[in-house]
């Protein structure tokens, strides 16, 4: 299981950019809990871009738990259940949410 860093730092290789055709946004993620972190990743022009921090205007923003974010990540957690038993919070553009998962391909890094 990857840290919270290496899954971050790994985002633009894993990005899938005929997955995401025509997207140009900003999504933050805030990590709460033992692993807690601020990242946002950018896509845009085809290419994803990762950076810690805030950003000022995200078209979508994420809370969960770093460990849970892993294991959403990993398969071990559904998002509709992490959302509906309040440990996923998120806000913004929720079209983008719903597809953001599959712009990815993170499976070489269980």
């Amino acid at each position: 299981m990857p840290t919270i860093k290496e899954l971050f730092d790994a985002m633009p290789a894993a990005f899938k950019p005929d997955a995401a055709p025509g997207v140009n946004a900003v999504v933050q993620f805030t990590l709460t809990g033992d692993q807690a972190a601020e990242y946002y990743a950018t896509i845009a022009d085809g290419k994803c871009k990762v950076d810690e921090g805030k950003h000022e205007s995200p078209a979508a923003s994420l809370t969960i738990d770093g460990s849970d974010y892993l294991d959403l990540v990993s398969g071990k957690l559904n998002p509709q259940m992490a959302f509906m038993q309040g440990k996923l919070k998120l806000s913004g553009d929720m079209g983008l949410l719903m597809r953001f998962q599959s712009f990815f391909d993170l499976s070489g890094l269980s």
